[in-house]
């Protein structure tokens, strides 16, 4: 499907510079375009890129200002990189959906689904699930009895999803995920061994969630573990037993909160992030790559290091541990000194 200039600027209420009749068939970055292509530049330091770009269309800031000729037709908005987002959901929205339901996916027959859902081949739909509108299960999924799934979710292959979980509206669930799974119960006896605590909650997803693939999000030891609407999850996450994440908190990959942990709305946690268990993290608390946090955090902000310290504490830290060397060096020779001083007293 082709779009124009005219047509893109008209969607995003942009300000075209050049052809308003250029046209694209897909996208590209920047660097990497070719004709018909549809590329965008919002960060300065990728600016020299647009000069040789071979891409029809470039999205830009309204703020930016060539240095040199552009071949390409420029599109002048407010926030070229979130012009550009939109652009990509209209792409994929334009692409061929899947329909229908396999006949070699297996569907108990006590188990409901709206209409317009597509199931793939080999997926596995257990007794009293419902399943709302417009959804895709893609092959090889398996969803558990009693599960409650609601409109417009897309489960990608190998997703699992144990019984009676409940997932919201408008929620994607990326290949290999988990929801459900035990969490780490075990209970140490007296003879140093351990026993299974049964874990006989669930899980809640709320709306307009999405989570990446082979992430692994436990069920609750009682009640629920809950992921608040719109929260977004990386890949390659572990959420423990009846932890709360808030309201539109991302999560980036590798990260482990631990069980019983609540962390607030509007949260942002890196990559490698670690949170204790049977902790509480205010809203607005931002976590720097690989930061650990052993204690509850009261007060939001940027928090690094391990353990996890507001960020103007913890560049005080950091120059102090760079130069620890020198330091030492300085303190051995200090002492070597005072230790000649008193010899010479004596």
């Amino acid at each position: 499907m082709e779009f124009t200039a005219e047509m893109i600027a008209g969607f995003l209420g942009g300000e075209i510079v050049g052809n308003p009749q250029s046209s694209v068939n897909t996208i590209a970055k920047i660097e990497e375009g070719f004709p018909g292509a549809l590329s965008f530049l919002a960060n300065p330091k990728y600016e020299h890129f647009i000069y040789d770009s071979n891409s029809s269309i470039i999205i830009v800031n309204r703020s930016f200002e060539p240095k040199h000729a552009v071949k390409a037709t420029m599109i002048k908005v407010d926030d070229a990189y979130g012009c550009f987002a939109k652009l990509l959901a209209l792409y994929e929205a334009n692409k061929p959906q899947k329909k229908g339901i396999s006949d070699k996916a297996s569907i108990s027959a006590s188990a409901r689904y709206g209409e317009e859902c597509y199931i793939g081949d080999f997926a596995f739909i257990g007794d009293g699930v419902k399943i709302g509108d417009n959804c895709k299960i893609y092959p090889q999924v398996y969803v558990g009895d009693q599960v409650k799934i609601g409109n417009n979710v897309t489960l990608f292959p190998g997703v699992c999803i144990y019984e009676g979980c409940v997932i919201g509206n408008n929620v994607v669930i990326n290949a290999g995920t988990v929801i459900g799974a035990d969490g780490f119960g075990w209970a140490p006896g007296a003879d140093g061994k351990y026993s299974r605590i049964p874990q006989l909650g669930n899980v809640v997803i709320e709306d307009n969630v999405d989570i990446g693939a082979n992430t692994c999000v436990d069920r609750a030891t009682m009640g629920s573990t809950i992921i608040r609407q719109g929260v977004k999850l990386d890949n390659l996450i572990q959420i423990g037993h009846n932890v709360t994440v808030g309201d539109n908190t991302v999560i980036a990959a590798q990260t482990g909160i631990a069980g019983s942990a609540h962390v607030g709305r509007n949260c942002m946690l890196g990559g490698n992030v670690g949170l204790a268990g049977h902790i509480t993290i205010t809203d607005g608390v931002q976590f720097g790559a690989k930061s650990g946090v052993p204690k509850s955090i009261t007060e939001p902000g940027l928090y690094m290091g391990y353990p996890s310290m507001p960020i103007s504490k913890f560049n005080r830290v950091t120059a102090i541990y760079r130069n620890l060397p020198e330091l030492a060096l300085e303190v051995r020779e200090l002492k070597k000194q005072l230790a000649e001083l008193l010899a010479e007293k004596k």
